[in-house]
């Protein structure tokens, strides 16, 4: 069994509002061959909460729009450091980026046949760890406080 055709237009939809909103290394999985409650998982990161939060609001105002569907179920909204949006035929995770480094979820799904993106999504890998040589960069930078 593979993804369906409406599965990949919902992931395909959601990659590019998550690129839109500078979400970091986006990827997609097939997933229906090992799980019967999904066809596929998208993984974004953002930096901070707030762009959680933005990545979020962003992929469900898109997906409303463009394909008239609203997700039965969104989690982690209050803490916004892992937000569920549970679309039934997909589920969408977007992590702050110290969860997704925490748990990881590419190794889980690893063996499940990644989902083509549209170019922007794709042009987001490897962002969370650009980021974060700028912030060390950065902090580096800052001078110690001895005023």
């Amino acid at each position: 069994m593979t993804a369906t055709d409406r599965s990949i237009e919902l992931i395909r939809t959601a990659a590019q509002a998550a690129a839109d909103k500078l979400a970091h290394d986006i990827i997609a999985y097939d997933v229906s061959d090992v799980l019967s409650i999904t066809d596929a998982f998208l993984l974004a990161s953002a930096p901070n909460d707030r762009q959680v939060k933005s990545i979020v609001d962003e992929i469900e105002e898109h997906i409303q729009k463009e394909l008239g569907v609203k997700p039965v179920r969104r989690e982690g909204d209050r803490e916004a450091r892992w937000v569920l949006l549970d679309y039934v035929d997909i589920v969408v995770h977007v992590q702050h980026s110290e969860e997704r480094v925490f748990y990881a979820m590419e190794r889980l799904w690893k063996d499940c046949p990644e989902l083509d993106l549209p170019a922007d999504a794709k042009a987001t890998r490897g962002k969370a760890q650009e980021h974060a040589k700028l912030q060390a960069a950065e902090d580096a930078a800052e001078p110690g406080g001895d005023w």
